[in-house]
C-alpha cells in the first residue's frame, strides 16, 4: 500500500492511484466536472468546529492532530475512516486536499494513521 498527499490544484499524474478527496468543503476554484476523483469522502474531514478552530495555525498542529484522531474514532467519521482504511488496503490511494500549508492538514494526519 502507498499512500500519498497531493493538493487538488496539482495536476493528476499516473501513479496517484485511487484519488480521494478529504476535505469537508469542495475546493475553491475546482469545477466538479474537472476535478480527477475517485471518491469524495467529506464525513472523513475534520469537524468544522475543530477545522475552523485550526485555521490552518501551524502552532496548533499536534494538538489538532490529536482531536482529529479523536474525531474519526465516532460516529459518521469513523464509517468513512473505516471505508478510507479499506480502500487503502485495496490499492495506492491518492489523499487530495485544499489547504496551502502542506505539511499541516487533516491529509498528512490520514496519511500516517493509514500507515500505521
Amino acid at each position: 500500500m502507498t499512500v500519498k498527499v497531493k493538493r487538488i490544484y496539482e495536476k493528476q499524474e499516473s501513479d496517484d492511484g485511487l484519488r480521494i478527496l478529504v476535505d469537508r468543503v469542495w475546493p475553491r476554484g475546482v469545477a466538479k466536472k474537472e476535478a480527477v476523483l475517485d471518491h469524495w469522502l467529506k464525513e472523513v474531514a475534520p469537524s468544522t468546529e475543530l477545522r475552523k478552530w485550526f485555521g490552518h495555525d501551524a502552532d496548533k498542529f499536534s494538538e489538532f492532530s490529536q482531536k482529529y484522531r479523536e474525531e474519526l474514532a465516532q460516529g459518521e467519521q469513523k464509517e468513512a475512516w473505516d471505508k478510507l482504511e479499506n480502500l487503502a488496503r485495496e490499492q495506492d490511494v491518492t489523499l487530495v486536499f485544499a489547504a496551502k500549508d502542506t505539511t499541516h492538514n487533516q491529509a498528512v494526519v490520514l496519511k500516517e494513521l493509514l500507515e500505521k
